[in-house]
């Protein structure tokens, strides 16, 4: 299969990216077969990192042209030969690393991982024997040789990096987590505010993998008081990543919070690393990443006001990061006016928004510092680096996820410390508490009396990237680690061949072949361009924020909802993640993928409790994310996420996803249907959709994974429930419930509402898990449920003897009933109820209206363009169904001239 780019590579690194597998394709046991090989024109494809004319982190976003990227994964065929021909490009084996992600049922493998050095002159066949991943342990640290650096970790204690050496030369003697909490107290008028350091210690060391090309560890633990030692707070997992010859490390950063919102304010949160300082002032350097330059200097620049001639030359050499040689002797009156300048010893960059950040600098502890500039967005990276190399850092989204920065403190003794903040201390503390002290059920569609507004339980991750250089990087290449930091290089499959071997489901690929498609396929694209504008015109930015879209708008303020309760953030509510990695499926569009893993990275840490009470739930849409005092598996399951999981083999996805495999359980705890249905004989009460619907999705998930049968039998047994009730899956749609036996016991044939069963991901998750049970029961239930969804009242009481039908708002919102109502005309070769499905899509304002040219001149605080009926609800779901439709039933499309919109 070919293989490509995402988006132009800023630098050779090292990559993991998932394949998915037809059903019976791969044996396990031929894994060992698998073979990445790629040719000299697909070497041509790599960009060598920013031109002149890009902003720093920032590159081209298009996917590649010409070729896809010159690599192919191919399964049983050997080594071709290099060509001697011209006309033919040699073609040359890459080293690669495989491993299974998950298994079809059969046993066969359903998606694999693969890791390799791509993008330059990374290892290849070429070399004899190209380097490999060499791990070591004793019992008190791991190390990491890559073949280019050593990296040690300890196995206990706050240094978790105890020192990283390339060559002979240590380029970081140690690296910790490092936060601070705030705390403030108030009495007879005065405020007084403490802060207290804390450092994270490990307390858990595992090797995941290694090598031959990809070795991964992972460090648990908690921040300790460093003062007292006495409290343990805020857990932690840092995952550090090698590949074979690189001088790069990736770390991916999550911490869990379990403090007291309003006692706990958490004012600073970052990593540390400390550098070793050598040679004189003048040969050490820093820089920090603006727009589209670099921050510049040196602890003892060379710059003072009789810096002419010869002098002026070294400085502009100085600056460019070049060794610089004085002579004692011959440069005597030089270096006199040099002792007698300025020494600076720290340097700070904050982004406090989205739209500023300022740098600063100070010569000492005990004087005033000194603002250098402003800027709008940083880049992100940060170097300090004396003789003999240093540490370039990146932190990912870094003005996104505002406040973040960097911090370089000791330039001019033996060692720095270069501190990069995920929440910088220059910013105002970290406020988890609600936005008010009562809910409000009515007039705000927040959704249950009880106030349940904790962030006891949820996690951020933030993602770093450090080059350990041997000398003072050339601002070219600093603009390409801050390219790379920004938008990590990716290698996906073909749009085709995902949808060829039916990865995630049922899906369309685009097609334009005629007048009706091409209008669907410009209003599909038209929804994710207005949301992507909108993130920036909306500056849905900051580091608890950043990924997640809002629920509905407000024409009149020229707002969306920020304010008003259950119509503030998404929270993925109508799986907007599902539209965003659909979207990307079938475009292989680069700015799509980024979209969906902002989404992802927001929705699956932010918006779900890792631990406590709530457990594998999330909250429903609110002013604050983890507001509502709904608390639902729906939020939480594993559906929303296995998309970026599969595609990137991300581990801390996978932690996830483990992490829900027994929600079902907090559902005893907080039952979803408390408001409605009153403790009883049955341990808990839930609905088949979204509920049954998001643990069934969690349960094939970990099926697939790990072949854990206990969770397949599990939805087998929920499954037989359901076939059991008098109408099969039309009937109830509230179940009581046993997550010890999984047994669903009916209540009622017609006891709520149907639509939350087919909005909230059901029918994705059931059309996929019908390809891993392959039972036909599951199918025609599935379709029945969808054509009977939109029947009139009188048909479906007469269907069901008098027992379903009775008043429509059992059955609502049928725009969202599309998908599931396609899959019945599609099993059924059903015209009528094909039709009606084309017409509730066309006759829908996502239908009528192309979004490209829709929107409007407002004036709010700022000039800007709006829609004023938007709403992602459904954005989100008529994207879903128009893709399912146009995959299923397509041949039923109207005729152009039949719609009449423009």
């Amino acid at each position: 299969m070919a293989l490509r780019w995402l988006a132009n590579p800023a630098l050779p690194s090292g990559v993991t990216w998932g394949v998915p597998w037809g059903k019976g394709v791969l044996g396990r046991e031929r894994l060992s077969e698998l073979r990445l090989v790629c040719d000299d024109e697909g070497r041509a494809g790599y960009a060598g990192g920013a031109g002149e004319s890009e902003a720093v982190g920032e590159r081209a976003e298009k996917p590649l042209e010409k070729p896809p990227s010159g690599y192919r994964l191919m399964l049983g065929v050997e080594e071709p030969a290099g060509a001697a021909s011209t006309a033919v490009p040699t073609v040359r084996a890459v080293p690669v690393q495989s491993w299974p992600t998950a298994f079809w049922p059969d046993g066969s493998v359903k998606w694999t991982a693969h890791a390799a050095v791509l993008g330059g002159d990374g290892p290849d066949g070429m070399a004899a024997e190209p380097p490999r991943i060499r791990v070591s342990e004793t019992e008190e640290t791991v190390t990491v040789d890559t073949g280019t650096i050593r990296c040690t970790l300890a196995k206990q204690g706050r240094e978790l990096i105890r020192r990283i050496v390339r060559g002979d030369v240590e380029l970081c003697g140690g690296g910790e987590l490092v936060c601070i909490r705030e705390s403030e107290s108030r009495t007879s008028g005065l405020r007084s505010v403490r802060e207290e350091a804390f450092a994270g210690h490990a307390h858990r060391v595992v090797v995941e993998q290694q090598g031959p090309i990809r070795a991964v560890v992972k460090v648990e633990g908690r921040h300790r008081s460093a003062a007292t030692g006495a409290r343990a707070w805020l857990p932690f997992t840092l995952r550090l990543y090698f590949y074979a010859g690189t001088e790069q490390v990736r770390a991916v950063h999550t911490f869990h919070y379990d403090g007291n919102p309003h006692q706990d304010f958490i004012k600073g949160l970052g990593i540390c690393f400390r550098v070793p300082m050598r040679g004189p002032l003048y040969n050490r350097h820093i820089r920090f990443a603006g727009e589209t330059g670099f921050f510049s200097e040196s602890p003892k620049t060379l710059h003072t006001r009789r810096t002419k001639g010869r002098y002026r030359e070294l400085f502009a050499a100085q600056t460019a990061g070049e060794h610089v040689s004085l002579d004692a002797e011959e440069d005597a009156y030089f270096l006199g006016l040099l002792d007698d300048s300025a020494t600076w010893d720290c340097f700070r960059l904050a982004q406090d928004s989205s739209e500023h950040y300022r740098i600063w600098k100070r010569t000492g502890e005990e004087c005033s510092w000194v603002k250098v500039t402003d800027g709008s967005r940083a880049g992100g990276l940060g170097y300090v680096g004396g003789e003999g190399g240093g540490l370039a850092v990146g932190l990912k989204d870094f003005w996104r996820k505002f406040p973040a920065g960097m911090e370089v403190q000791g330039m001019t003794g033996t060692e720095a410390k270069l501190t990069v903040w995920f929440w910088t201390p220059d910013a105002a503390a970290m406020d988890l508490r609600h936005y008010d002290t009562r809910t409000h059920v009515e007039s705000s569609y927040e959704g249950a009396e009880e106030l349940r507004a904790t962030p006891y339980g949820i996690a951020n991750t933030s993602e770093l990237s450090i080059w350990c250089v041997e000398r003072t990087p050339s601002l070219g290449l600093l603009a390409s680690m801050a390219a790379e930091t920004a938008s990590p290089s990716r290698i996906v499959c073909e749009p085709s061949y995902y949808h060829q071997v039916r990865a995630f489901g049922i899906w369309s690929l685009p097609d334009r072949s005629t007048p009706i498609k091409a209008y669907l396929e410009d209003r599909l694209d038209g929804i994710v361009e207005f949301y992507m504008a909108e993130v920036e015109r909306r500056k849905w930015y900051g580091f608890w924020d950043y990924g997640d879209f809002m629920h509905s708008y407000d024409p009149v303020r020229h707002v969306w909802n920020y304010d008003l309760g259950g119509c503030a953030w998404q929270n993925a509510e109508l799986v907007p993640n599902m539209w965003l990695w659909l979207m990307f499926l079938r475009s292989g569009r680069a700015d799509v993928f980024r979209l969906a893993e902002a989404m992802t990275r927001h929705t699956s840490e932010v918006d779900v409790y890792h631990f406590g009470e709530y457990a594998g739930l999330g909250s429903r849409h609110n002013v604050v994310h983890w507001g509502c005092g709904c608390k639902e598996a729906r939020i939480a399951m594993a559906g929303l996420h296995r998309y970026y999981y599969y595609l990137t083999a991300d581990e801390r996805i996978g932690d996830i996803l483990d992490e829900v495999k027994d929600a079902d359980y907090s559902t005893v705890t907080l039952d979803p249907m408390r408001a409605y249905f009153p403790k009883d004989e049955h341990k808990t009460h839930i609905r088949v959709g979204p509920d049954w619907a998001a643990f069934s999705s969690n349960w094939m998930t970990r099926w697939e994974r790990y072949e854990d049968t206990a969770y397949r039998d599990k939805i087998i047994v929920g499954l037989n429930s359901i076939k059991r009730a008098n109408f099969r899956l039309i009937s109830g749609p509230t179940y009581g419930y046993d997550p010890e036996t999984g047994v669903l016991t009916g209540m009622g044939d017609d006891n709520w509402g149907r639509h939350l069963a087919i909005c909230m991901g059901g029918p994705q998750v059931w059309f996929e898990l019908a390809m891993m049970l392959e039972d036909p029961a599951w199918e025609a239930m599935l379709a029945e449920f969808g054509v009977f969804y939109n029947l009139p009242d009188e048909e479906k009481l007469a269907r069901t003897g008098g027992a379903i039908g009775h008043g429509k708002w059992r059955f609502e919102h049928p725009v969202l009933s599309v998908g599931i109502a396609a899959f019945g005309a599609f099993y059924g070769q059903n015209a009528e109820v094909a039709q009606l499905c084309w017409s509730i899509l066309l006759g829908n304002e996502f239908g009528r209206v192309n979004l490209r040219e829709a929107a409007k001149e407002a004036a709010y605080v700022r000039e800007l363009t709006e829609i004023d009926w938007m709403n992602t609800n459904e954005a989100s779901q008529w994207s879903i169904n128009t893709i399912l439709s146009l995959e299923l039933i397509s041949e039923y499309l109207p005729d152009m001239n039949e719609v009449g919109h423009s």
